[in-house]
């Protein structure tokens, strides 16, 4: 028998090798056992300790890749990126971004493949790479940041060559200039994900509020009336299983009379499904109205019928009771959904805030349910979207105190950013509606995840047995269903339960808004309220309190990030304001006014002003640093003149104390038309108190210096600025 040659066993050595050659693995797995090189498809799941990685963004099927030349050089590049360390370039591949680094590559070599008949990296030259460089720009709809990427590879094929089979690239693409600048991409590093606006964020945190503790009794109530029932038509067919078909029917007519007849003394409708899923309708007999049809499953619940295994025991069939059905209809009416379970009552309108349910719209709501309890567990907490996900039962623990009241409310979950590819355990310390959504998500996930020997609070609660098991990137669309689903029930096409964002399109939320938002909102305005009754300061204490820690999931570094851009974005607000006439007031107002004047002055007349943002945006920043947004006054800091300071004692801080905080007195307060709200509401409380006839003299004077000292500070907001354009208080 003859050897093999040593290319063929050099080869034969590799295809043997381990994908995961150096990738730490989950308990369970043997690196033995795993993919090999060779292998059609890779599973790089057992290094993948995220749960809520979908299979399919940890798996690579070659097969799907017709041509071989492209099929080996993905082999290669893949290989080289999740087992070598090039320090300075790239770290090795996470496994589960591969499918990201996949899809890039393949995309290059079918280009390279298109060029030359095949992929062979010798032939590639910087002309071949030019025209590839230049084919990306030329969809005018990808953006410059998606251009880079894609470009990298590449730089990839260089940066590897020594560890490519076959080898990479023998020049430096590009001479070495950097992707971002081959792509024109301007890289900016200020975080670009929108932050939901406040007219939008709060009603939807309203309403995910009261899913969470008002509605939620409702949907478990509805989905234990189903389990009742199912277990009930399962005992009446089990009960029938000795009948004859035409016996069977008889039963099945009489306990559906039975059905009707009940309805009939409780004065309701025949169930119809709540909407027309399946594009049939029920024209009434008598009055003509069209509405969805007849639930069928529902009276099979009460008869006895299992439609999906005997399709040909259909209620609604010929030779099952059609014209009794109608006659019900005829008699009692229809009533949307059907189920028994009650429904609460909305305070605000007194009616129920939805129709009955059905099994549709009870598998619908316990999504929206779902919804509703990511949105408090990812904004009020400020966690990613994959730490929210890394919740498990039992993640929530109370520390009490010697009273036993609740003193705070832990969740536990793991931190992957800059973290290894396990993470890391990390505690969050978080407020009383986050508490909630957690002990509703275990109700609601115990089902769907038991079913599948999971202990995530994310399953996908669809009962199907093709479906994910973790909910994943399907959150997104989730969310935005949810949104949809608010302003179907609770708004009108006018006036949606949740406004609209620009361009009065619905807005599209993301995971990643969450975080930002709050973050912005903690650094900028800590006395504002979400949802009219939880207050961001309290967000804030718990969430710095949180993370065991702050530094493990970084949401402190976030917080002072948003609070220098917060600063900047307000002190730009009080430069357009200036600009339009607006006046200022307190102390500190002669001196802002001068500094924004000048600016005004340096950048020239008012198109030049907003052609030059940027320029704005620079001399503005030095000034911005000082600005710490107020209810009362906005307070321009300077710790050397900082009356809240000297009040204080044994304090050397570089924020002010906003507790001792003395608005018309403090050389740093300026008060602008935005806080005229709050001066008016202290005015309003003042007049009430001198009301009161049991005020002592001394208190009465109190009182009236103080409401005359609140009403100078309304008029000199509201009067128009001094001819000289002075600013006084």
């Amino acid at each position: 028998m003859r050897g093999l040659s040593p290319a063929t066993s050099t080869s034969r050595q590799l295809d043997l090798r381990p994908v995961l050659a150096s990738a730490p693995l989950k308990p369970g797995f043997a690196r033995e056992a795993l993919s090999r090189y060779g292998d059609p498809s890779w599973d790089l799941g057992p290094a993948v300790f995220r749960e809520s990685a979908r299979r399919c963004h940890v798996t690579v099927h070659f097969g799907a890749v017709e041509d071989v030349s492209v099929r080996e050089a993905l082999r290669e590049l893949l290989y080289a990126r999740l087992n070598v360390d090039l320090p300075g370039h790239r770290k090795v591949l996470s496994p589960g971004s591969v499918r990201q680094v996949f899809n890039r590559a393949r995309r290059f070599f079918e280009f390279v493949r298109d060029e030359l008949g095949v992929v062979d990296l010798h032939r590639v030259d910087q002309p071949l790479l030019d025209r590839y460089a230049r084919h990306l720009k030329a969809d005018r709809a990808r953006q410059p940041v998606i251009v880079t990427h894609l470009l990298e590879i590449p730089f990839d094929l260089y940066a590897y060559r020594d560890d490519l089979p076959s080898g990479g690239l023998s020049f430096q693409p590009w001479a070495g200039r950097p992707p971002a600048r081959v792509a024109g991409y301007r890289q900016v590093h200020e975080n670009r994900t929108p932050r939901i606006p406040e007219a939008i964020i709060s009603p939807l945190l309203a309403w995910s509020i009261r899913y969470v503790t008002e509605f939620a009794s409702d949907i478990f109530a509805a989905r234990e009336e189903m389990d009742r029932l199912e277990a009930h038509c399962a005992a009446l067919i089990e009960q029938d299983t000795a009948l004859d078909h035409q016996h069977r029917r008889r039963q099945q007519r009489k306990r559906l009379e039975e059905y009707f007849g009940r309805l009939r003394s409780e004065g309701r409708g025949v169930p119809i499904w709540a909407t027309a899923h399946n594009g049939t309708f029920l024209r009434h007999p008598k009055t003509g109205v069209v509405s969805p049809p007849v639930n069928s499953h529902l009276l099979h619940l009460h008869v006895g019928i299992d439609a999906q295994a005997e399709p040909r025991m259909h209620i609604q069939l010929t030779n099952g009771a059609p014209r009794q059905i109608r006659a019900a209809v005829r008699e009692l009416g229809v009533e949307a959904g059907g189920m028994d379970t009650p429904i609460s009552i909305l305070s605000d309108t007194g009616k129920p805030w939805r129709p009955r349910f059905d099994v549709k719209a009870l598998a619908k709501e316990e999504r929206m349910l779902q919804s509703a309890a990511y949105i408090l567990c990812a904004y009020l907490t400020g966690m990613r979207d994959c730490e929210v996900q890394a919740m498990q039962r039992g993640c929530l623990s109370l520390t009490r105190s010697e009273d036993g009241m609740i003193m705070r409310h832990r969740v536990r979950s793991v931190a992957y950013k800059g973290k290894s590819s396990r993470g890391e355990p990390a505690d969050w310390i978080t407020i009383e509606p986050v508490a909630k959504a957690v002990e509703v998500l275990e109700r609601l996930s115990l089902r769907a995840a038991s079913a599948r020997g999971l202990s995530t609070l994310w399953p996908v609660l669809a009962a199907k047995s093709v479906c994910k098991d973790h909910l994943s990137a399907e959150i997104v669309r989730q969310l935005n269903h949810f949104r949809d689903h608010l302003n179907d029930l609770f708004g009108t096409p006018d006036q949606p339960a949740i406004p609209n964002g620009p361009e009065d399109k619905p807005w599209r939320i993301t995971t990643r808004q969450f975080r930002r938002t709050i973050a912005w909102h903690i650094a900028n305005r800590p006395f504002g309220t979400i949802a009219g009754m939880i207050q961001y300061k309290h967000a804030s204490v718990a969430a710095f309190e949180g993370y065991a820690g702050s530094s493990r999931s970084g949401f402190r570094a976030e917080v002072e990030n948003q609070r220098s851009l917060g600063q900047l974005d307000d002190l730009l607000t009080y430069f357009d304001e200036r600009q339009a006439g607006a006046r200022l007031s307190g102390p500190a107002a002669a001196r802002i006014a001068k500094t924004l004047d000048n600016i005004s002055d340096d950048l020239g007349p008012l198109p030049a002003m907003i052609a030059n943002r940027a320029r704005l945006r620079t001399m503005l920043a030095s000034l911005a640093r000082t600005l710490h947004v107020g209810v009362l006054a906005d307070c321009f800091f300077d710790p050397g003149t900082a009356l809240c300071l000297k009040q204080a004692t044994a304090v050397d801080s570089k924020l002010p104390l906003t507790a001792l905080c003395q608005p018309t007195r403090c050389p740093n307060a300026c008060i602008t038309s935005r806080h005229r709200p709050a001066w008016s509401r202290s005015a309003d409380d003042a007049r009430a108190l001198l009301k009161e006839k049991r005020l002592s003299p001394l208190q009465r004077t109190a009182l009236t210096q103080d409401l005359e000292r609140i009403e100078g500070v309304i008029d000199s907001i509201s009067c128009d600025a001094n001819a000289d354009g002075s600013e006084v208080e």
